[in-house]
């Protein structure tokens, strides 16, 4: 009964993102609909490029590395972003009640939070960062052993997870404040315009932020460094998907007590 219960659930979640993008091909124009996001995703590499052709690289840091670094975090945050946007919207459905709806559905509410919005334009950010990772990790000379590509994958999942858990955090202090804080997109948007910086570089408290708080870091110049041969322990690379996942688990149980805590707003 719980795995038909299980195979229920993850069935009802496809229904849920096949219906939103059908609905969303029904326009005609649907492809002019992508065309801003994808000019946005494809040029905003560009100040880092031009930064490293006007003055070279910054020791061992090429433009190539930098990019591997920032492609990952683009993929992971597309990722999230593709799969479960809805999250990303639910402080708007405690402000304006419409969350009492969902509670009266008998099916997961988190399933229901994650599949209630899908914007093909996210397509955008996953196809692009896992091209700029793939042409910077053969520019970098990495070899690609069954291995490192399985680092690599789990990495990715693991960073989809960690901003999937930002955006439930979000979603549990909207049951508080009913808003939305603005200091989360520091985690989200944020977070992988850092990976245009190297981490060395960083002051040591928001590179601290960065791999504890938000642990992007984990999930990008880790698992890379490991890739690439950069140096440090390739242990912190397989690191990315069980910490992340932690991670996760714990803005689900903040989630929950913000679910238990939950007072109507009304309309």
């Amino acid at each position: 009964m719980g795995e038909t219960f299980r195979q229920s659930t993850f069935g009802l979640w496809t229904r849920y993102i096949r219906i939103l993008a059908l609905a969303q091909l029904q326009y005609t124009g649907w492809i002019l609909g992508l065309l801003p996001s994808l000019v946005y995703t494809v040029t905003d590499p560009l100040d880092a490029l031009l930064m490293f052709d006007r003055f070279g690289a910054l020791g061992d840091w090429t433009a190539s590395r930098i990019l591997l670094v920032y492609g990952l975090a683009l993929f992971s945050f597309g990722l999230a972003e593709l799969l479960a946007r809805g999250i990303d919207y639910f402080p708007l459905l405690v402000r304006g009640g419409d969350f009492d709806r969902i509670l009266l559905r008998p099916r997961p509410l988190l399933l229901q939070a994650a599949a209630l919005r899908f914007h093909l334009n996210r397509l955008n950010r996953v196809v692009a960062g896992g091209l700029l990772a793939g042409l910077c990790l053969r520019a970098q000379g990495a070899r690609l052993t069954a291995a490192n590509a399985a680092m690599l994958v789990l990495a990715v999942i693991g960073g989809a997870l960690a901003y999937a858990g930002v955006m439930l955090i979000a979603a549990a202090v909207s049951f508080f404040t009913i808003g939305q804080s603005e200091l989360i997109n520091l985690f989200t948007n944020g977070s992988y315009q850092v990976a245009k910086a190297p981490p060395q570089l960083l002051p040591a408290w928001l590179r601290r932020v960065f791999t504890f708080a938000m642990p992007m870091f984990l999930f990008t110049y880790y698992p890379a460094a490991a890739v690439c041969g950069w140096g440090g322990s390739a242990a912190l690379g397989w690191l990315a998907l069980p910490l992340c996942a932690l991670f996760f688990g714990a803005a689900v149980m903040l989630w929950r007590f913000g679910v238990r805590h939950y007072k109507s707003t009304g309309s």
